[in-house]
């Protein structure tokens, strides 16, 4: 028992490290640049403080109406309760518009940091198993927490990104602990929060299904009905208030906005890059031949957000279209997960699914991708591959998202960012597979019987990365000079068919090892 007590203290010390460093880093951001996204969610601290519930989802005093489910907006009504006492202005709904005093940024800044502490316990809880040494779960633990792309999106960008991939590792963790109620039910909660999450919902109604909804048709009957019971309790805290004022309709208009097009602003480097790129070059021949091609309603370059169907020469995309895609592509993973309901395979088939819906989605965002890459980095110790994979994702994924902080005093913190994760996670990597030449073994190489640790991502991994600093210096420091303001969005074209091709080989990859692997 002494041992055990011991050895759960080491663990938790160990773990204050990388989450003490990482908490000075996020303060120090705290002037740094900040979208719009800070904006919006102060309005919806004023519009949840200032507003009685039933008026929630019909405020239009600002353009960022609130759009996320019912658990989020109580979320950001508990903030409230703590910002007008910091800062009663930012709570005001018609005079805080815009307002963004040093009270109020330190405010915010700081409930994102705090609420952190769901992301630092669950991977915690991930790694708390005896498969792992003292290295590798403090190698994780780096993997996570210091993950660049939270910094960008969180504590640059501003969301809370960090707080709900917290809780789908929470989930996760209860999963693989065989504490299927409980990670069904932090899961609900989580889709409660940010419907996003629900791409990987048809991985847990068939995971939990078969794996906890199994002993006989009584038994399965009973668990199932236990299941479905927790799973309609949270929907109905979370909504309930809603369908009590007869609001479920306009709620559920406002979180599903279809007619935001097909694409986001920025680019999301996924398959709808190539679709839209494809249909641009027929275009163009089509001209060149002689034909009429009507222009489109809307930009994909224009860096703004388009209709639903801004192609001259391909079909239409609709949402119902990209909704087909995903659960085609989820398939395979799902008739494993139905075959062979296995714990260990859990964050795999979630990473998954994530990355099915980042590429076929609509409307993704780039910071989607962090949905399947954090997940992801639990396994990266598992082999060698699947540390070449994340190294290799992580560093595509981290770059993708270069475009949304566009200002010139955050390119030196984005870029070294970038360069001391990689760098880090290459050291942690090869000082776990010594001598990792071959993309197919771990066998001992001259490199490694002479003392010299090695970790090679092999010539194509090598080659892509490559690429991408080619692509990082003619859209920053090339092309402005050659070309000035002609083709102003020709870097951001760049970053997301390079990343996508990236990103599509990622997915492949996963594919492969999901069905596979048992």
């Amino acid at each position: 028992m002494k041992y055990l007590i011991a050895d759960h203290h080491r663990r938790v010390v160990g773990i204050c490290w990388p989450a003490l460093v990482a908490t000075v880093v996020k303060l120090l951001l705290v002037p740094a640049y900040r979208s719009t996204d800070f904006e919006v969610h102060r309005h919806w601290l004023a519009l949840t403080h200032s507003l009685p519930l039933s008026r929630w989802y019909y405020d239009t005093t600002s353009p960022w109406t609130l759009d996320y489910p019912p658990f989020f907006a109580y979320f950001e009504n508990f903030l409230a309760f703590f910002a007008y006492r910091v800062d009663p202005t930012m709570t005001h709904l018609h005079d805080g518009l815009d307002y963004a005093s040093d009270l109020a940024i330190l405010f915010q800044r700081l409930s994102v940091i705090v609420t952190d502490v769901v992301l630092i316990y669950s991977v915690y809880r991930l790694t708390k198993g005896g498969h792992l040494r003292g290295i590798e779960r403090f190698f994780i633990w780096i993997l996570v927490i210091w993950s660049p792309g939270l910094f960008f999106v969180d504590h640059l960008h501003f969301q809370y990104n960090g707080f709900l991939l917290g809780m789908l590792l929470l989930s996760i963790s209860c999963l693989e602990d065989g504490r299927d109620l409980m990670g069904g039910f932090v899961f609900a909660v989580l889709l409660c929060f940010k419907h996003l999450f629900a791409v990987a919902a048809p991985v847990y109604f068939v995971y939990l299904f078969r794996h906890y909804c199994r002993g006989g048709w009584v038994k399965g009957f009973v668990r199932l009905v236990v299941l479905g019971t927790i799973v309609l309790a949270v929907f109905g805290a979370a909504y309930g208030p809603f369908l009590y004022h007869g609001q479920i309709q306009q709620v559920l208009r406002r979180m599903f906005p279809f007619g935001r097009g097909l694409c986001h602003a920025y680019w999301a480097p996924n398959f709808w890059v190539f679709y839209i790129m494809l249909d641009k070059v027929f275009a163009f021949l089509l001209v060149k031949l002689g034909f009429h091609i009507e222009a489109p309603k809307a930009s994909f370059t224009g860096g703004l957000v388009g209709d639903s169907s801004p192609f001259s020469v391909l079909p239409k995309i609709t949402p119902l279209i990209t909704f087909i895609l995903v659960l085609l592509a989820l398939s395979p993973c799902l008739v494993k997960a139905w075959r062979n309901p296995s714990p260990k395979m859990v964050s795999r088939w979630v990473s998954y699914a994530y990355t099915c819906g980042f590429l076929f989605g609509w409307h993704v965002h780039e910071k989607a991708s962090l949905h399947f890459v954090i997940p992801l980095a639990i396994t990266a110790l598992k082999s060698v591959e699947d540390a070449k994979h994340y190294f290799f994702l992580s560093t595509v994924s981290c770059y993708s998202l270069f475009p949304l902080l566009f200002e010139a005093q955050e390119y030196p913190i984005k870029v070294i960012f970038l360069l001391l994760y990689a760098t880090l996670s290459w050291l942690g990597f090869s000082s776990h597979f010594p001598g990792t030449t071959s993309s197919s073994s771990m066998k001992e190489t001259d490199e490694n019987k002479s003392g010299t640790h090695v970790f090679s991502i092999g010539y194509f991994g090598q080659s892509y990365l490559f690429g991408l600093i080619v692509v990082e210096i003619w859209g920053h420091f090339l092309h402005p000079p050659f070309l000035g303001i002609s083709c102003q969005f020709l870097p951001l074209m760049m970053i997301s068919i390079y990343c996508a091709l990236g990103m599509m080989y990622s997915w492949i990859w996963q594919l492969r090892q999901i069905t596979m692997l048992h």
